[in-house]
């Protein structure tokens, strides 16, 4: 399944006659790119032939599953990290009056102004404009690309989702969950255009003008995604710093997605699931039974979000404390990742003294 593609032919290539033809010709390309002692096609192919072999039933253990498809081993996070991030986010919806009970989010959500859904649009455009300057000189890049909207109904996880190839993205939401508020309306233009639509813009510029050893295709069980996923979730932040709201919102995002990881490697490790439920309900008060049992089957069942979702604990987890360290390597992080689709491997090459991506324990 590619996500984007840095490099769309200009012709349509035949499809495959079923998955065990794909899955050959996949095997006949590692075997090549081994003997040609190319380990970036290598690492590539490995997570292709891992989910395709997934999506025709067979079940990997889960710790060899992400790392060879997100490329850093499921480690998880102590309960003492994950309280302390759970503080963190407790100080910061405080800040705004919000109590951490069952209404939080509830509550969080009420105190920017809902936006009804014809003026969403315009307010989109309007944050992303506002900001691209800024975060084009943020990352050093002048790509340009073209966007267009779709509005969908799926029964799936995601409010929005981007795709697309080489100067040409398609941003699709889904009616089913949205519901936007001013601060949705940034962070979605932060996050969405101005991360993923201008960084793979931005990669495909860059892969124009210079020989890359990278894939061109680019798909969401490929151990860049930590890179795309972590970088997305904390550019609104990056970007303002001071307004408290967007601080708030990346805090809670922070540590829900660290109690998502603990679920991810527990429904993965044997845990039942009232166990699990029973875990997010003491440590998420507002999430519901509905909620959890999404989380559950998503990453369990499926063999697309059982790798990908592991990309959003572990990447922003990375970032936050990225930003939290300060100095140069943040910039130079950033502007890399406007170049090329760094691995977590590449990324901890960039960070040596940053923390192993994907846990502490």
């Amino acid at each position: 399944m590619i996500d984007f593609d840095c490099a769309p032919p200009t012709e349509t290539p035949p499809p495959f006659d079923n998955r065990f033809a794909a899955l050959d010709q996949l095997t006949r390309l590692r075997i090549e790119t081994d003997a040609q002692h190319q380990p970036v096609l290598s690492a590539h192919l490995d997570a292709h032939i891992a989910y395709l072999s997934a999506l025709m039933g067979q079940q990997l253990p889960f710790g060899e599953y992400i790392s060879i498809t997100q490329g850093c081993t499921p480690h998880g996070w102590t309960r003492d990290y994950v309280e302390h991030r759970a503080w963190i986010a407790k100080e910061a919806v405080g800040s705004l009056g919000i109590s951490w009970n069952e209404h939080t989010w509830r509550n969080l959500r009420s105190v920017s102004e809902q936006l009804p859904a014809a003026e969403v649009g315009a307010a989109i455009t309007e944050y992303a404009d506002k900001h691209e300057p800024s975060v084009r000189r943020l990352v050093n890049t002048d790509a340009d690309f073209n966007l267009t909207i779709e509005d969908v109904e799926i029964d799936a996880y995601w409010t929005y989702w981007l795709d697309g190839a080489g100067h040409n993205t398609r941003l699709r939401i889904n009616k089913k969950n949205a519901s936007f508020s001013r601060v949705d309306a940034y962070r979605f233009a932060l996050h969405e255009i101005l991360g993923h639509a201008l960084q793979y813009s931005s990669l495909t510029a860059h892969a124009e003008a210079n020989t890359v050893e990278w894939p061109r295709i680019l798909a969401v069980h490929c151990p860049h995604q930590v890179l795309f996923e972590g970088l997305a979730q904390v550019l609104p932040w990056i970007a303002s710093r001071d307004d408290e709201t967007v601080v708030a919102r990346t805090r809670i995002d922070h540590f829900t997605n660290l109690v998502r990881g603990q679920l991810h490697i527990l429904i993965n490790g044997g845990a039942t699931a009232t166990d699990c439920r029973d875990l997010a309900h003491r440590q998420v008060p507002w999430w519901t039974d509905e909620q959890i049992a999404q989380e559950l089957y998503d990453r369990s069942r499926n063999p697309q979000f059982r790798s990908y979702l592991w990309s959003y604990p572990a990447g922003i987890d990375w970032f936050i404390r990225l930003v939290e360290a300060g100095g140069a390597t943040p910039m130079e992080v950033l502007r890399e990742a406007y170049k090329r689709p760094l691995t977590p491997s590449e990324l901890h090459e960039l960070w040596p003294a940053g923390p192993i991506i994907g846990g502490n324990l």
